[in-house]
């Protein structure tokens, strides 16, 4: 459920806390408004992926990120003549202002025109051993451990389900019985799951290939032990903008050296930095991948995400990297377990 009035900050706010109020608000925008709630900007859920992908840091303040010429539109427009505007802008918030320029709600296009299931297939890779689980992942595999009272995979699938997405491969190895038996085929969620079955574990890319040959929209890869709340409507427009045969997600990732860091020249100390910090973008095993990315994946041989997108890049192909900046967590220690299930709200029956 969305809440425009969620989504208000001041020109001051930080990045930070404007991705915050972006969750919150659920319009994938935040209103940068004055004490009068007169609209000054916007920012939008692009805005933040674009300033990651910058190295702009997110103590900045809303207002050096915000876009001051944002569109919008009278209250009292009739809502054909604001889809059709919205159509035409190719964006998908319309901040409603009044006389005063006061913001008095946020139209989406979902809105106007209601949630549509998407066309788009989703691979689920939950083959993995979970040997760093071990012995929690000794008779139950990985993604079928428990995070809010439920399997992983199964807040997986149900989040993309929540998002329009019902169509469903899960490509299995370790322990494939206890997935299969578990979900079936998928009815019980609404969607409709089949299986990759694995006879050797063939990597994040390698199960791929079991797929069949006639899905032409973009697929959606995860990784089966992920906990996020990445926007999945937003990867697959950035991957179309993008005009990507491959798009990665990305996150960031830093780490304080513990030391102070010389440069030298020669012999000649040229500075000394006292305990950097050392930021990255890393994968967080989530892509889009397009029919053309699929068709050079070999056949029963291990082979890995990183490896495809390299050769995808060497042919010449565009590959694309989808900042994240919602939340995510790797189920791949026990650590990780542990501050998972502190944190993701408990199912209720």
């Amino acid at each position: 459920m969305s809440n425009w009035r969620d989504a208000l900050v001041s020109s001051s706010t930080s990045l930070r806390q404007t991705i915050e109020a972006i969750t919150k608000g659920n319009l994938q925008i935040a209103l940068v408004v004055d004490s009068e709630n007169k609209l000054l900007g916007t920012v939008t859920d692009g805005d933040i992926r674009k300033a990651i992908l910058a190295g702009k840091d997110l103590n900045i303040a809303a207002g050096e990120a915000m876009r001051s010429q944002p569109t919008t539109s009278s209250a009292n427009t009739p809502r054909a003549a604001i889809l059709n505007l919205m159509r035409e802008k190719r964006i998908h918030q319309m901040p409603l202002v009044d006389d005063q320029g006061r913001v008095v709600d946020v139209l989406t296009v979902d809105d106007m025109i209601g949630a549509s299931q998407r066309p788009n297939t989703v691979v689920i890779m939950a083959g993995g051993l979970g040997t760093r689980l071990h012995p929690l992942t000794e008779e139950t595999p990985k993604p079928m451990l428990k995070v809010g009272g439920k399997p992983i995979l199964e807040t997986i699938i149900q989040s993309f389900i929540d998002q329009g997405f019902t169509n469903f491969y899960v490509s299995v190895n370790y322990k494939a019985t206890t997935i299969s038996e578990y979900f079936g085929d998928g009815s019980r969620l609404g969607a409709k799951i089949s299986y990759l079955h694995e006879k050797s574990r063939l990597g994040t890319a390698g199960g791929l290939s079991l797929l069949p040959r006639d899905i032409h929209a973009p697929i959606i890869v995860m990784n089966g032990d992920l906990l996020t709340r990445i926007s999945v409507d937003a990867l697959l427009n950035f991957h179309e903008r993008e005009n990507a045969v491959a798009t990665m997600v990305v996150r960031e990732d830093h780490y304080q050296v513990p030391y102070g860091v010389v440069e030298v020249d020669g012999t000649q100390i040229v500075g000394v930095e006292e305990k950097p910090i050392q930021r990255h973008l890393v994968n967080a095993g989530i892509y889009v991948i397009s029919q053309a990315g699929l068709s050079n994946i070999p056949d029963d041989t291990f082979y890995d995400m990183p490896t495809h997108f390299a050769k995808l890049s060497a042919n010449g192909h565009r590959t694309a990297a989808f900042p994240l900046h919602e939340y995510w967590v790797d189920i791949g220690r026990l650590d990780e377990l542990e501050r998972a299930q502190r944190e993701w709200p408990q199912e209720t029956q």
